[in-house]
């Protein structure tokens, strides 16, 4: 079985909510759920959940490029 294969399958763990799913996004290197894309995107500033986002989203660290 393929690695991508395997990942459609069994999906990927989100940076956010921290459980596998199956839809969502690429930044870098980590994942994003659909579900937690869009509650992000309608949260507003001011709303205590806004701070865990962007505690979860510091995770994701910039690739390292090696030349």
């Amino acid at each position: 079985m393929s690695y991508l294969f395997a990942k459609e399958q069994l999906g990927e763990t989100c940076v956010v909510c921290e459980q596998v799913k199956l839809k969502g996004i690429h930044i870098y290197t980590s994942f994003i759920c659909t579900e937690c894309e869009q509650d992000l995107i309608n949260t507003e500033t001011n709303d205590p959940k806004y701070k865990h986002y962007l505690k979860q989203l510091k995770k994701i660290t910039t690739p390292e490029i090696y030349s």
